[in-house]
């Protein structure tokens, strides 16, 4: 069974070279290069700032999801990321690396668990999208 249809629809706006208006699921966000990137104006964000988020904000959301799932004490969630090409633990200097960091706040939960709260992390739809073998079909219209 096919899951919810998601569709965004990206335009130029002229506010700068780069810059972009989002709309996607009744939201309208702004995207952009930053000023060192020849024409942006840094007017949004740029697109691996958007890609990075998206894995925060479904990481967060997916911890949270299975703590109350499993009723667990779990108070606050917080989920920082960095990206880069390449450095530690890449294979190469393109490899696309996230470093997700997550604090836990929830004094009553057990060590086992925040263990299973941070192995479950791990498993957000947008990790394993990135993880896995998408396919992107472009066509004209």
């Amino acid at each position: 069974m096919a899951e919810k249809l998601t569709t965004a629809h990206v335009r130029e706006n002229g506010d700068s070279r780069y810059s972009v208006a989002i709309q996607v699921s009744g939201h309208d966000l702004l995207g952009d290069e930053p000023q060192d990137y020849a024409g942006g104006k840094d007017l949004g964000p740029a697109p691996y700032d958007l890609l990075t988020a998206a894995l925060g904000e479904c990481t967060a959301m997916t911890i949270r999801w299975y703590a109350e799932q499993q009723k667990w004490p779990l108070e606050h969630v917080e989920v920082t990321l960095t990206h880069q090409k390449g450095g530690e633990g890449a294979s190469n200097a393109r490899q696309d690396v996230f470093t997700k960091r997550i604090r836990l706040q929830g004094p009553d939960l057990t060590a086992e668990q925040h263990r299973k709260l941070i192995e479950i992390a791990a498993k957000c739809p947008v990790q394993r999208t990135l993880e896995g073998t998408p396919l992107i079909r472009t066509a004209e219209e």
